[in-house]
């Protein structure tokens, strides 16, 4: 059974979906997931979850995101960065360091962003990114984000490299945009790489390349165990009754102190069940539960 989490350095090019399916077949997982998409231009982390482990991907939906990206200055695109149409162009004035950083000091914290034309979002079903394809434009409401951090890598006269960490949901394309305008002139993304998914801020990437050379030689995928990602989550450990009776739909009574909200589950060798949610009042229901547990190691 193949069952846990895989994190893939996503190449230029190729999209989210299409990778997905790559690593799928090399798996040979019987079902497969990943984690908050990225566009073909996109290189970096994507994690993957396969078999059973496709179950915990909500988990990780809300991390915040890290990315490293180069805005070009003086031109917009139709799409946000370097893949579309110049549809503006504007000069570029001189910007010293103390005035770049003043303006990406508004960029941090909470605001309001209006996601693109070109995104996956859907208006009565259809993506939005197909509708601006045949030339449509539809009006978006704005969503409520966070960039934690926001610095300065780089800086030359016509581009910028920079680097952002921020909630789920925010899109660099317009933040790139908006930064852009802040300074007096108009751009888009010429580079983009997601650097980590929070929790994974320190794990290795493994790339199409690597996964294939293992399949070639029967080697075993890097995984990470699927509750990896639950540390935040509080741990409830089952007597194999209890275990049995959870599995088969029953709420039941754990010892310790009551637990409210979602808790990761474990049966008494150590194997993680999935998730559950406690009442508050020392009982657990079931909400996510593995079908094959995963053996220790």
């Amino acid at each position: 059974m193949v069952c846990g989490l895989l994190l893939l350095d996503k190449p230029e090019g190729l999209s989210s979906n299409a990778a997905l399916q790559r690593v799928r077949r090399l798996s040979g997982a019987d079902k497969a997931g990943h984690v908050g998409s990225l566009d073909p231009l996109a290189t970096g982390m994507l994690p993957i979850c396969l078999g059973e482990a496709t179950k915990v991907a909500s988990e990780i939906v809300g991390g915040r995101k890290c990315y490293r990206f180069t805005v070009g200055l003086g031109a917009a695109t139709s799409t946000g960065d370097r893949e579309g149409e110049v549809v503006e162009r504007a000069a570029v004035p001189g910007l010293d360091r103390a005035a770049l950083e003043a303006v990406l000091g508004r960029f941090r914290g909470r605001h309001s962003q209006v996601p693109p034309m070109y995104s996956a979002l859907k208006v009565q079903g259809q993506p939005l990114y197909r509708l601006a394809r045949s030339g449509v434009e539809v009006e978006r409401a704005p969503r409520e984000i966070e960039v934690s951090a926001l610095s300065l890598i780089a800086g030359e006269a016509a581009s910028l490299e920079l680097e952002a960490l921020c909630s789920k949901g925010t899109y660099v394309r317009v933040l790139a945009a908006d930064i852009a305008r802040a300074l007096g002139t108009c751009g888009h993304v010429t580079r983009l790489r997601r650097r980590y998914v929070e929790p994974f801020r320190e794990e290795s990437l493994v790339t199409l390349e690597a996964l294939e050379a293992l399949a070639r030689a029967g080697g075993r995928l890097p995984l990470l165990a699927a509750d990896a990602p639950l540390g935040h989550l509080p741990r409830i450990e089952l007597t194999q009754p209890a275990a049995t009776r959870l599995g088969h739909g029953e709420a039941v009574r754990v010892p310790g102190p009551p637990v409210a909200g979602r808790v990761r589950i474990y049966d008494e060798r150590g194997r993680f069940m999935g998730l559950g949610e406690g009442d508050g009042a020392g009982r657990v229901q079931p909400r996510r539960l593995f079908v094959e547990l995963p053996e220790i190691p």
